[in-house]
């Protein structure tokens, strides 16, 4: 037993990864690709892509959102993991990036279910609030510009229903959240400044996970 998360060296991780880790084969061969790119660090760790489909399974969802694409294997983890019926609002504004991902999502034939809308998210996001959407979404993944954190989390909590949940990506970054505020770069604050008000925020069921660079789990009450 212990009181505390284990430290993974990288003979233990890959343990954790040969005995728990299931991709699709274009996850797989999306998620090879993307440690190629200059900007790889931004891809999610695949034990994150599989804890969120696990998820999106266990609260039966069928709407997502989803607010940065990057090469899409996220977006690709969830379209997996949804119904068929299944619907997913993917929000980016990088059709470089976006481009990447799209042959994998048609090879995996999940290219149907995601909706991807290349424009800030922002935007997207209050063009649905404004059409009536709120309280019409099941789950969403928030893994953007850091200082738009929390726009996109009120945004999201407003398109959630009951019950439903928000992941937030990136809420340790790198341990720097935990060093005073002095002469910390603006992402590095946003992410503190999010972190304090989602400990309060009374709206919601909130778990912090040391998973991957941190994970934030929030459910709507």
């Amino acid at each position: 037993m212990s009181r505390r998360t284990l430290n993974l060296d990288d003979t233990l991780y890959q343990y954790v990864l040969d005995h728990s880790l299931h991709e699709h084969p274009e996850q797989a061969a999306l998620r090879k690709v993307t440690a190629q790119h200059e900007r790889a660090r931004m891809q999610i760790s695949p034990e994150q892509g599989q804890l969120m489909a696990l998820l999106i399974k266990l609260l039966g969802v069928s709407r997502a959102i989803e607010v940065g694409v990057f090469t899409g294997y996220s977006a690709l983890s969830v379209a997996l993991a949804l119904p068929p019926t299944g619907y997913l609002l993917a929000c980016d504004i990088s059709e470089e990036f976006t481009s990447i991902g799209k042959p994998y999502w048609q090879r995996a034939g999940v290219a149907h279910k995601i909706d991807l809308q290349l424009a800030p998210a922002v935007d997207t996001l209050q063009a649905r609030i404004a059409a009536g959407e709120a309280s019409s979404y099941d789950f969403a993944f928030i893994d953007a510009d850091k200082i738009s954190y929390d726009h996109y989390y009120e945004q999201c909590l407003t398109l959630l229903r009951p019950g439903g949940l928000i992941m937030i990506d990136n809420v340790l970054w790198g341990g720097a959240v935990a060093r005073p505020a002095d002469d910390l770069d603006a992402d590095t604050r946003a992410l503190q400044a999010l972190n304090r008000k989602l400990h309060r925020d009374d709206r919601i069921d909130l778990t912090l996970l040391p998973l991957s660079d941190g994970i934030t789990l929030a459910r709507k009450r």
